[in-house]
C-alpha cells in the first residue's frame, strides 16, 4: 500500500512539473520549426536587402537545431535572383537536413520561381495554394542600351580597359553579337545545371518533357501539381495539424531585431547617419537595383 501511494505521488509530482515546462520540452510534444525565405535572392540595395546564404544561415541553423523538432517547415515567397546565392540556400538546407536527420516540408505562398523554386526544391515535399506561381526554371539577363542617348545628349563615352573583353555589354556601347553569344553560352550552362538540380530533387514525381518544363515558363498550383513540381494543395498549419496532430508546436524563427541584432552585428548603434551618406553616392545604382526588383515581382503579377 505505501509503495502504490508513493508511486502515485511521484506521478502526481511529476505531472505538477511538466506543467511548468516550457510545451517544446514535454515528452511527446511535437515541434516543427518555421523559416520564413522572403524577397529577391541576392539584390541587396539598401532600399531593399535582397536574400542571401549570409542573411538567412543562421536561422536555418537555429531551426534544424531546435529541441524536438519533428521536421523543418519552409515557407517560400520568392521570385527568384541570384542563381549563386539560390543554389546556395538550396545547398545548405540540404546538408542541415541530412546532419539532423530531419524531413522538410515546404509551403510555398504567393510565388516559388525561378531561383524561389531552386530553393523549394530542397524540400521533401512541396506544399502550394491553388492561386501559387511555381516554376520558371530558366535564367534571364537584361540591360539597357543608353549609346544613342548620350549621343543626343552630347555626352561624349570614354572607357579604359586592359582584356579585350573586359567592356562586354556595356550600356553606354552599341551591342556586340559576339558579346551576346558569350553571354548566351553562360546562361545555358547555368540552366543546365538548374535543370539537373530540379530533376535529382523531384525525380520520377516530375511528369512532363524537358521542352515543356524547363523553358522558363510557370504554372498555377493545379498544374504546377500535375507537372510534379510541387506535392498537393495545403497550407503550413492545417497540413502539420493533420501530420503531427493538433497541438503541434511551430514556432517562427525570425531574424533577431533592436537592441539583440545590434549586438550580433547585424546594425551598428549610432551608425545611421554615417551609412545613409556613405549610400547617397550609390544612389542611382541603389533606385535602378529598386526598379529592376519592382519588374522582377510584377512579371508574376504581384
Amino acid at each position: 500500500m505505501a509503495e502504490q501511494l508513493n508511486d502515485r505521488g511521484s506521478s502526481g509530482l511529476a505531472d505538477k512539473l511538466m506543467q511548468y515546462l516550457p510545451a517544446r520540452f514535454r515528452p511527446g510534444t511535437a515541434v516543427v520549426p518555421v523559416v520564413r525565405l522572403s524577397g529577391v535572392i541576392g539584390a541587396v540595395t539598401p532600399l531593399r536587402p535582397g536574400m542571401t546564404l549570409a542573411g538567412v544561415a543562421r536561422i536555418l541553423e537555429r531551426a534544424f537545431s531546435y529541441r524536438n523538432a519533428k521536421a523543418v517547415a519552409l515557407v517560400i515567397n520568392s521570385p527568384g535572383g541570384s542563381p549563386v546565392q539560390s543554389r546556395q540556400i538550396f545547398l545548405r538546407i540540404k546538408q542541415l537536413a541530412a546532419e539532423k536527420k530531419l524531413p522538410v516540408l515546404v509551403f510555398v505562398e504567393d510565388v516559388a520561381a525561378s531561383g524561389g523554386y531552386m530553393i523549394a526544391c530542397a524540400g521533401d515535399e512541396i506544399f502550394c495554394d491553388p492561386s501559387s506561381i511555381l516554376g520558371s526554371i530558366g535564367v534571364v539577363g537584361g540591360s539597357f542600351g543608353f549609346q544613342d542617348a548620350i549621343r543626343r545628349l552630347g555626352i561624349e563615352r570614354r572607357l579604359y580597359t586592359a582584356g579585350a573583353h573586359k567592356a562586354m555589354l556595356d550600356p553606354f556601347l552599341p551591342e556586340n553579337p559576339d558579346d551576346v553569344a558569350k553571354l548566351k553560352a553562360i546562361q545555358r550552362e547555368i540552366h543546365q545545371i538548374f535543370i539537373a538540380l530540379v530533376k535529382e530533387s523531384r525525380g520520377a514525381r516530375l511528369n512532363g518533357a524537358d521542352d515543356t518544363l524547363f523553358t522558363g515558363e510557370y504554372w498555377a498550383g493545379e498544374s504546377s501539381i500535375a507537372l510534379g513540381l510541387a506535392d498537393g494543395i495545403g497550407d503550413l498549419r492545417s497540413t502539420l495539424r493533420a501530420r503531427y496532430g493538433e497541438k503541434v508546436l511551430t514556432p517562427v524563427i525570425a531574424q533577431p531585431t533592436g537592441l539583440l541584432s545590434g549586438l550580433l552585428g547585424r546594425k551598428s548603434p549610432g551608425a545611421g547617419q554615417l551609412l545613409a551618406l556613405e549610400s547617397m553616392a550609390g544612389l542611382p545604382d541603389d533606385l535602378i537595383s529598386a526598379v529592376e526588383t519592382r519588374a522582377i515581382w510584377a512579371k508574376f503579377g504581384f
